[in-house]
């Protein structure tokens, strides 16, 4: 029987699963997406959240692009917060909670109804390669298909290994089972395996947990939605909850570190440094008293409760102490255990820009598989490993974000230069030029992007492209409309506790100034524009931090000079004079695609990029 032949095949369907599938199959590529367990589609592995610090831009980026995570984050939130409103714009990021069930339903639904889309349940053991480039998968029942793309996206599964307290067992998350043969598979095609260890907290009873102790915590009023398309609310809106550890809590713990595998080194990887279990923190900061717990609801149609911050693999009697020693937890009930869990990975320097594999064509890596932590990490690279897969089988140019353009661009520029000795997980302090990369003019910088790939439609273009004009336009108006220091003027600076004018001003002047925002500046002109609250942030943003911005954009420029210097696939680095023999095999084996590239190659001197730079102008 003829085998049938796909363009791409994803194998994993979590959150780099599912963009990964979905923009394939949006590009117009016969996609095959290749899960364990069709009913796992989606599934939220730990806390019931999208977004935070960092990550929601990634996930602003993601939806700038035509991806799907926003969209979905929209549609089953049941809380939206905005984080750091007390500074400035370039560190706000979104956060919501999110409904589990409602999430991973719907995920499955919209991979269901995608066009080009086929969806089967398999254990895919083996990937089928032939003079080094890629020809399809094969299964557990030795059943094979064929394709000319493959995208890996396994999350946590590849030998998984669970632990809570010294018990431990084989599993890619409780109660189901690791992807062992696969990951032995990847090892004999000569992919460098590295391990770490992630973790999760226990889930609670939320008809045991005492509120009236707790302090609540209520959705943002005006809502900071993920999607530019998205206009309200789905679903109704539900509060979090927050306590603390104390003493006790910190004692009980102590008490069972002799059977905690973290410490009596049975766990023997690298844990997430920005997210450490609970028994982490106690000993590593034993100076602190207490350690905040945000209760998190699993969803509208449940009960269970995530305490998060208590992420955990101590043994289950220590576990329940523990919560019970925390106020507002005294008599609370498990309906899961906490644990932890080692996975294998690939060590992402192995890894073009583009998420292929250097040393198997048409391979391409997505997710935890890279060292990430996070469901939007993990989009992020379904998101472009996707749209790579599909521009190679359609004969188009890779598509690359460099660290001047996007979130994602630095999250995949940091794996694939630097790689990782412990799970990645993205802050906007890894961003160099984050006053550039907000998260609220993600579609400014992206849209465009994802309209020539094909993954924005043109009403959403033209919307994105009609915000940007009357921005334009705002500026300009405010740059040239002056404001004269007469008796009234003065009146109201005085009343909105701003000085007086000396002499006539611009109002792009007037809206610098720290206590004048753009309302109170329609107040004092007597202006009233008809502008959409995201074109009047845009407009005061850059106004408010234009010295900044201005000087961000001038180290982009020199960024880019050295950044879009292409070195040529295959250039034979020890046929470079005046580099050395270290330097040499640096670049061999990391195999840089620019100069700007090559620059950020730990040991790679400033004197040898020079070299490089001057050999690359006489070539």
């Amino acid at each position: 029987m003829k085998k049938t032949l796909f363009d791409c095949i994803i194998v994993g369907a979590g959150h780099a699963g599912i963009e990964a599938a979905l923009s394939a199959a949006r590009l117009g590529c016969k996609a095959l997406l290749v899960t364990m367990d069709l009913d796992k589609i989606g599934q939220m592995s730990c806390n019931p959240a999208i977004g935070g610090v960092g990550k929601g831009q990634l996930v602003k980026e993601i939806d700038a692009l035509g991806g799907q995570m926003g969209k979905l984050a929209d549609a089953t939130a049941i809380q939206f917060r905005l984080l750091n409103t007390s500074k400035g714009p370039a560190v706000r990021s979104s956060r919501c909670q999110s409904d589990m069930e409602r999430y991973r339903l719907l995920s499955k639904h919209t991979l269901e109804k995608q066009e080009n889309l086929f969806l089967k349940q398999a254990e895919i053991v083996k990937i089928i390669v032939n003079n080094s480039v890629v020809q399809g998968v094969r299964t557990s029942t030795q059943e094979e298909f064929l394709a000319k793309t493959v995208i890996i996206c396994p999350g946590t599964f590849l030998n998984g290994l669970i632990h809570i307290g010294l018990t431990h067992f084989s599993g890619g998350r409780l109660n189901e089972p690791a992807s062992v043969s696969l990951s032995k598979n990847l090892e004999e095609l000569g992919l460098r395996p590295q391990r770490f260890k992630t973790g999760t907290c226990p889930r609670l009873d939320g008809r045991t947990i005492n509120f009236r102790k707790l302090k609540k915590q209520d959705s943002d009023k005006r809502p900071s939605f993920f999607s530019f398309s998205t206009k309200k609310a789905a679903l109704r809106q539900v509060p979090c909850y927050m306590t603390y550890t104390n003493l006790d809590t910190h004692k009980i713990i102590r008490s069972g570190l002799d059977r905690s595998p973290l410490y009596t080194g049975i766990i023997k990887s690298t844990g997430v440094r920005y997210c450490p279990s609970i028994e982490d923190k106690i000993v590593k900061f034993a100076e602190r008293e207490r350690h905040q717990i945000f209760l998190e609801p699993q969803g509208l149609d449940t009960y269970e409760y995530y305490p998060n911050g208590l992420a955990t693999s101590l043994p289950l009697d220590i576990q329940v102490k523990m919560i019970r020693s925390i106020e507002g937890l005294e008599k609370a009930e498990f309906t899961r255990p906490g644990y932890g869990i080692e996975h294998n990975l690939v060590d992402p320097t192995q890894l073009l820009p583009t998420l292929e594999t250097k040393s198997i064509k048409n391979l391409y890596l997505a997710g935890q598989i890279n060292g990430t932590t996070g469901y939007e990490e993990a989009a992020a690279q379904g998101l472009i490993a996707g749209i790579n897969s599909a521009l190679k089988v359609k004969g188009r140019a890779p598509f690359i974000l460099d660290r001047s353009q996007a979130y994602i661009g630095v999250l995949i520029d940091d794996l694939t230069t630097k790689g990782t000795n412990e799970p990645y997980r993205m802050f906007t302090s890894r961003v160099e030029y984050r006053l550039l990369l907000r998260e609220d003019n993600a579609d400014i910088r992206l849209k465009e992007l994802g309209f020539n790939i094909g993954l924005v439609d043109k009403r959403d273009y033209r919307q994105t492209k009609k915000k940007i004009f009357l921005i334009k336009k705002q500026l300009d108006s405010l740059k040239k409309t002056n404001l004269t220091p007469d008796v009234k003027t003065n009146r109201r600076l005085k009343n909105l506790k701003s000085s007086p004018l000396k002499r006539a001003t611009s109002l792009e002047q007037i809206l610098k100034r720290p206590e004048i925002d753009f309302d109170k500046l329609c107040k004092l002109n007597h202006l009233s524009p008809k502008l959409p609250d995201d074109v009047k942030f845009q407009v005061e943003a850059e106004v408010k931090y234009s010295g900044f911005i201005e000087r961000q954009i001038k180290e982009v420029q020199r960024f880019r000079k050295i950044e879009y210097i292409k070195i040529p696939d295959g250039l034979d680095f020890a046929s470079i004079p005046g580099l050395s023999r270290e330097i040499r095999e640096k670049l061999f084996h990391a195999r840089p695609v620019s100069v700007g590239h090559a620059s950020r190659i730990s040991g790679v001197t400033p004197a040898a990029i020079s070299i490089l730079m001057v050999y690359l102008d006489k070539k």
